[in-house]
């Protein structure tokens, strides 16, 4: 299906990876154009343009319940419901 692919970014040279997850979204989207610039570049692309990039979002020190890794989730958790870390929680719902 999709591969990571290395591209190199066109504005600072530098590589950056183009995941075969985002590839699998890009073709979701209907996009047909690999990106040219790296994160950061786009980033600040967009700063310059005026346009505002999304808040950081508050983030939860916690335990995941399967594998017991410290990592931090995008909700405070609560006791009643595991939490499990990104690679824990792809991994069940695959």
């Amino acid at each position: 299906m999709y591969t990571d692919k290395t591209i190199v970014c066109k504005d600072c040279g530098r590589e950056f990876v183009f995941t075969a997850r985002d590839q699998e979204f890009y073709a979701e989207k209907g996009f047909t154009n690999e990106p040219q610039r790296c994160r950061d570049c786009r980033n600040a692309r967009k700063a310059q343009r005026g346009e505002s990039t999304a808040p950081a979002r508050q983030m939860f020190d916690t335990v995941c319940a399967e594998c017991g890794q410290p990592c931090q989730v995008p909700f405070e958790p609560r006791n009643d419901r595991p939490v499990y870390c990104n690679d824990c929680f792809r991994n069940r719902n695959n």
